[in-house]
């Protein structure tokens, strides 16, 4: 039986006249015999058609009332809850009943019965279909099988709701002016060669690094990447027994705190600074300096003296976007070692200095082995990746690797692999260098709008990077702020997310610039400025 080519969608008509062709040449074989099945076509949505499955249903043996009764009623749970959608084809009857346990007849009479109070539709042969008409989701109609008796609220242990992350909408895609920071803009990556990549990754020679479990190694040929291309660009030399992948910087930033911290040792970070690394030192269970930055970035001579661990983004201070002097880098290395600190660099967002070349990292030039690096490929290619490296002397490596064990063996392989050819057939750098363009010209674009709305902007202008510190004028608080632009459909992240909790400084806010087009700069920094009017 030959499918209707109209009902196909162009994917799978590729598909039928491709493996057609391989037939009637003769050149089908064991891999690719003409015996492949299609998705069943709804002719009405020609659309692929979702089947429920039967061990989607299970009958409770509490329930009252008729087995007959009972499947009816499993189905409409499904359809009230919002499982089972408009025009997905139901089990036949004798799948459900084989699999309920129960006589093909109950199932057939409950199908009717729920035809009759059009749940489902009758498509002859074709089976029974979840109607079009069918009573809209309402998760107030569920039925709950079993009674939450558990108080919550005195069983929890841990809480970590309402720590300091930064407030954002988790719909902020859908407004017009969204200043939103560390979000890619889709028109700017290469999906065709990061799917190549992928499609490779997935074919047989690399089934093995897919789906075999790989204990608590890395994906080899990406660790071997990373340290003869990308870590040489900061001026880093490592072996590969001093690299692990994790699940990018912030699990990076977590597996440090939790092997070199704990109750009797002191951290040390910069104020104001990434809000998700107070988060993970608040479980760590140390003690916890805050150290004020200048426009030079952290200041090595005001470290407390007893300070175990320090935390530090060195080439681009986060979020004020200093970057940190040659000379101070060098005094900040000698204190390390004078006192006897570790120091750990999350080098992020270096690939977006295209202001200037970038400052190598401040482990380029550690000659002592105090300095414990962090990248991320979340910045250069999507921040969904999650995909990061620690790099380290071995012991620390080791340690850090057997506590990643006991989260997760290690970051799915098959986006390691994706990753390692998107970086080693030279992707990466050309869309690198295209992103680079791209924000060179939103960079201009918006310095003059702040310039032509006298906006201030509160760090200087000549590191790169994709976002502006911003300061309000005196007066404004920029947590109203960033709510209030939201009724203008303005999206902008209030500074005080950035700042320690004893801290209420509501004078900063970031605006970036990745996620917002060239065109709609001016008029959402305009829409800022009239706000603060």
């Amino acid at each position: 039986m030959w499918p209707d080519l109209r009902n196909l969608g162009g994917l799978q008509k590729i598909h039928f006249l491709r493996r057609t062709k391989l037939a009637q040449r003769g050149l089908a074989t064991n891999r690719c015999a003409f015996n492949f099945s299609l998705p069943k076509i709804d002719p009405l949505s020609r659309q692929v058609q979702m089947v429920i499955k039967a061990e989607q249903f299970q009958l409770d043996p509490n329930s009252e009332g008729t087995l007959q009764q009972q499947v009816q009623q499993l189905v409409c749970d499904g359809v009230l809850s919002g499982r089972f959608l408009s025009g997905e084809r139901m089990p036949s009857s004798r799948k459900l009943a084989d699999w309920l346990g129960v006589s093909r007849i109950t199932v057939t009479l409950a199908y009717a019965e729920l035809v009759a109070n059009d749940y489902l539709t009758s498509r002859g042969r074709s089976g029974y279909f979840i109607s079009t008409s069918a009573p809209p989701p309402h998760v107030g109609q569920i039925r709950l099988p079993v009674p939450n008796t558990v108080d919550w609220q005195k069983t929890l242990a841990k809480r970590y709701v309402n720590q300091s992350s930064l407030v954002r909408p988790p719909d902020w895609k859908d407004y017009p002016y969204p200043f939103i920071y560390g979000q890619p803009d889709a028109g700017l990556f290469d999906h065709d060669n990061w799917r190549r990549c992928a499609i490779e990754a997935l074919g047989r020679k690399n089934f093995d690094s897919m789906t075999k479990d790989a204990y608590e190694q890395d994906d080899p040929k990406l660790v071997e990447y990373i340290v003869r291309n990308i870590l040489p660009r900061r001026g880093i030399w490592a072996r590969s027994d001093e690299v692990l992948i994790t699940m990018g910087a912030q699990n990076a930033l977590w597996l440090c705190s939790q092997i070199l911290l704990g109750e009797n040792r002191f951290a040390a970070i910069e104020n104001p600074c990434y809000p998700g690394i107070r988060d993970i030192l608040r479980e760590a269970a140390c003690k916890v300096a805050q150290v004020d930055v200048d426009d030079n970035g952290l200041p090595p001579e005001r470290l407390p003296a007893e300070v175990d661990v320090v935390f530090t983004t060195a080439s681009h201070q986060c979020p004020t976007n200093t970057t940190m002097s040659i000379d101070r880098r060098r005094d900040f290395l000698k204190k390390s070692i004078r006192n006897g600190f570790v120091v750990v660099e999350d080098d992020y967002e270096f690939e977006m200095a295209f202001q200037r070349a970038p400052t190598p990292a401040l482990k380029s030039l550690d000659r002592a082995g105090t300095v414990v690096y962090i990248g991320s490929f979340s910045k250069s290619l999507f921040p969904g990746l999650r995909l990061g490296y620690i790099v380290g002397a071995p012991a620390l490596i080791e340690e850090a690797r057997a506590l990643r064990s006991l989260v997760f063996r290690h970051p799915p392989g098959q986006l390691q692999r994706t990753t390692a050819y998107f970086l080693s057939m030279g992707y990466h750098d050309t869309m690198i260098n295209r992103i680079g363009q791209a924000y060179r010209r939103r960079r201009s674009v918006m310095e003059k709008a702040i310039r032509d709305n006298n906006l201030k902007i509160s760090s200087r202008l000549d590191q790169g990077g994709s976002s502006f510190w911003m300061r309000a004028p005196p007066g404004i608080n920029t947590s109203a702020l960033a709510r209030e632009l939201r009724n203008s459909g303005v999206v902008i992240e209030q500074g005080r997310a950035f700042f320690g909790p004893e801290q209420e400084n509501h004078d900063y806010y970031r605006l970036a610039y990745s996620s917002i087009p060239s065109a709609k700069i001016p008029e959402g920094i305009r829409r800022i400025a009239a706000a603060m009017r």
